[in-house]
């Protein structure tokens, strides 16, 4: 078996597993958002102004955080998990 195509069955593979986990991972970051969103409910949670801010920044700050690492694949920071400050 040539390198050509060796590469080529190891790409084919890697690509398989990108898209069976970025399907799996994008459905389950997509329904807990919508979980987060039915905090909104003021007639079932009480919040403040200043909490409701602080989750949307949070969620917001991470979805840059992943735009920048698709456009630059190369880099791969951890991130804290989010708390109340």
């Amino acid at each position: 078996m040539t390198y050509a195509i060796w590469q080529h069955i190891l790409n084919t593979m890697k690509d398989k597993k990108f898209r069976e986990l970025a399907k799996s991972r994008t459905n389950k970051a997509i329904k807990t958002i919508k979980l987060i969103g039915n905090l909104a409910n003021k007639s079932h949670y009480a919040y403040s102004t200043d909490e409701a801010e602080q989750i949307i920044s949070a969620l917001e700050k991470e979805v840059r955080v992943i735009k920048h690492k698709f456009r630059n694949s190369k880099t791969g920071r951890e991130r804290d998990e989010f708390d109340f400050t």
